[in-house]
This record gives C-alpha cells, structure tokens and sequence, in this order.
C-alpha cells in the first residue's frame, strides 16, 4: 500500500468527518456544501481531499489522513474540461495500491482558455475558486487589450459544472474578479501610478484594481485581506510576479522565482504547475504558471461585462441589429465620432467578439450555420457593390 506524503495532517487521521471548522480539510476550503456532496462517497469508504498539484497523470490530493500520491487514470474523462485540475474536491480510494482519485464533486467555479488546439478545446487552469487575481507587471508599458482578454476570461467563469455542462455562464456564480498591479517600487511617481490604475480602472468599472510591490510591502496586506476569505488564483504572464507575491504572502520562499529580462520585464517560466497553498492569514492561493496565450473560451458575458459602455450605446442605436459600420442612427459611430468612445476600444471589442464567436461556432452548428449566412451575404453585398462601381467607371 503506497504511504502519504508527509503533511502537518497525518496527525489528524482520526478527526471526524464532519464540516465543523475542526475538520482537517478546513484550512483547504472544506465546508458544510461539500460535506454534503462528498456523503455518497463517504458511505462507500473513499476518503475527501482537495487536488494541490497535477503532474504526469498523478496528482498530490490533501486529505484528513495526509497528502496523497494519487493516479488520476481512473478518471479519464472525453471531455478534455473534466480532467483532473488544482482546485478540485476528490473522492480518493485510501486503500488501493496505488491510490486512485475515484471521482471529483461538482465544480462550483471554473477558470477556463481556449487552448491553441486547431480542435477548439478549452483548458480548465483551476477550480472552485472565488477570487481571480490578474497579475499585470508595471515593469513594462500597460497592454491594455491583454488586460480586457483576461478580464473577459474572468468575468465569464462560473458555476464550474454548469459552465462545463452546456456552455452557460451564470453570472451571479462567477468568482470575484480584480486587477493586481506588481512591481509598483518601479512607479516611483505618485501621480503616475495614480494614472496607470485609472487606465486600467476604465477598462471595466467596478473592478478593483489594486496596486503592490513584494519589494516594498505596498498593497501586499490590503491583498492578503481580500485572499483571506476563499480560494484564490494568481494568473498573468512570465514575469508578473505571480511567484514572488505568493512567497511574500506565504512569508517565505515557497515558490521559485527569477530576474526578468531588462530589455522588455518578460521571466520565464519558473512555474510549471500549478500550485494550492495555505495562506498563514488565511484563505488558499493558487499559482499559476505565465500564460503566453490568453484565448478566449465561451466569454461573450464576459466581453459584455468589460465593455459595458459599448453594449449600452449599441442599445440606443436605431436599428436593433446594428453593426456599428455605417448603418445610419448608430450611436456606436457617433461616440466614435466625437470621442467619447476611442477607436483602440471599439477594434479591442470587436476583435474579441469576433475571436470568441469562431471559437463557438467550432461547437455550435447552429452558430456555424448563422456565421456561414453573415458570409455568404458580406460577400454577395461585396460583389453588387464592385459591379456597381464599375458600372459607374464605363
């Protein structure tokens, strides 16, 4: 019989079962919701854990009796969503040899991108969580449409089962979203680091957008207030800080970290997987590792939510199915017109529109039969036009 993994919880092996917070489990998250979903499986013996690490089709599951060496075969699932991932609540056989994660509880949240798989896949990078920390390094010049991508991600993640059941994202289930800002010490002007969080802060009004520096302290103990409470994820690109502002949370160097790159602030990839911890002042983190490519899965909520001010001059426009070109009435154009919308904004909406709209149509015939009719007319309205013009030029 395989023997767990040392854990401050093998002491623990005979504490009850229960969802009290004396149970092993909850420091992890464990609560009295899932001590109602994992019943069943109690009944058959198996034994709870939450997942703190997958690797090579095994995964590190923390228990009441330890932290186990688990096989995750036993669950191999055709939807590529349904594979093991950090963050899960498992159902583990404590007396197989080896030990299997039987099966996992219904996932209450889901962060999920599209891979770069030409199948239109989407990766699950962590779950059950209820904070989303984006982290955005001030070493370089703000990218303000990778920040609307990832907040477009953020917004649409959701009641994890059903998101992954028929594509629904049900907003009132979505985790709390915000906007970390690293490295502020290299924003050593007040009114310039004032500026930088109200760039980002028009990006999608009532996002908190806070800025920390690991080297200074700043920020750090008003983030370590918001993380208390739940499980939260760390996710950004190589070199955002992720690791560093985990370890100074932590209070020690848990997780490895390396010098950027002066020439453009880019790290490489220090973390390769991703990893829960137990916050000392409470709550559990989830680092990530840098993300290359952000693509968009099933976030037409999202998209909605991050340009909120667009949808709703879309809604004054005088036809109801505008497509803010040159249809007269359009309110869109007229705020581009006159400023009050920038063009950056509107192409960043558009783009991202456009991106999750192909990625649905991969999965959705019905979608795919309404793209392939927007086509077909664009291109019929395209050739009248030609043989108009040409007309006009004989």
């Amino acid at each position: 019989m395989s023997s767990p993994i040392s854990s401050p919880f093998s002491s623990l092996s005979s504490a009850p079962q229960g969802s009290s917070s004396a149970h092993p489990l909850a420091a992890y998250g464990w609560d009295d919701g899932w001590a109602a979903e994992f019943a069943p499986y109690a009944a058959q013996g198996l034994l709870p854990g939450r997942v703190v690490r997958v690797d090579r089709g095994q995964c590190d599951v923390v228990t009441p009796r330890g932290t186990l060496r688990a096989d995750t075969a036993f669950v191999v699932p055709r939807d590529p969503m349904r594979i093991v991932c950090t963050g899960d609540w498992a159902a583990v056989d404590p007396d197989g040899d080896p030990q299997f994660v039987r099966t996992l509880l219904p996932r209450r949240t889901a962060f999920v991108r599209s891979t770069s798989s030409k199948r239109s896949e989407g990766q699950v990078l962590a779950t059950n969580i209820d904070h989303i920390a984006i982290c955005v390094s001030l070493a370089v010049e703000l990218d303000l449409g990778r920040v609307e991508r990832f907040l477009a991600l953020a917004m649409s993640s959701a009641g994890g089962d059903a998101l992954l059941r028929d594509g629904a994202s049900a907003v009132d289930g979505a985790a709390e979203t915000l906007v970390v800002l690293t490295k502020a010490d290299l924003v050593p002007d007040a009114a310039t680091l004032s500026h930088l969080v109200q760039d980002v802060e028009r990006l999608a009004p009532g996002v908190q957008v806070l800025p920390v520096s690991s080297a200074t302290g700043e920020g750090v103990d008003v983030f370590a207030a918001i993380v208390s409470g739940g499980t939260s994820v760390l996710l950004g690109a190589s070199g955002a800080g992720k690791s560093t502002l985990a370890n100074t949370l932590l209070g020690h160097d848990e997780m490895e970290v390396r010098a950027t790159r002066d020439m453009d602030g880019k790290g490489r990839h220090t973390t390769t997987t991703r990893n829960l911890l137990v916050l000392p002042s409470g709550g559990v983190l989830i680092d990530t590792p840098g993300l290359r490519g952000v693509g968009l899965w099933d976030a037409e909520t999202g998209v909605g939510q991050v340009f909120s001010e667009i949808e709703a001059l879309a809604g004054q426009c005088r036809f109801h199915d505008c497509a803010h070109e040159a249809e007269p009435g359009c309110a869109v154009q007229a705020a581009l017109k006159d400023g009050s919308l920038p063009e950056r904004r509107m192409d960043s909406y558009r783009k991202l529109l456009r991106e999750n709209q192909r990625i649905v149509a991969k999965t959705d015939a019905r979608v795919r039969s309404e793209l392939r009719r927007d086509w077909k007319r664009k291109g019929a309205e395209g050739r009248a036009a030609m043989e108009a013009k040409r007309g006009r030029v004989r």
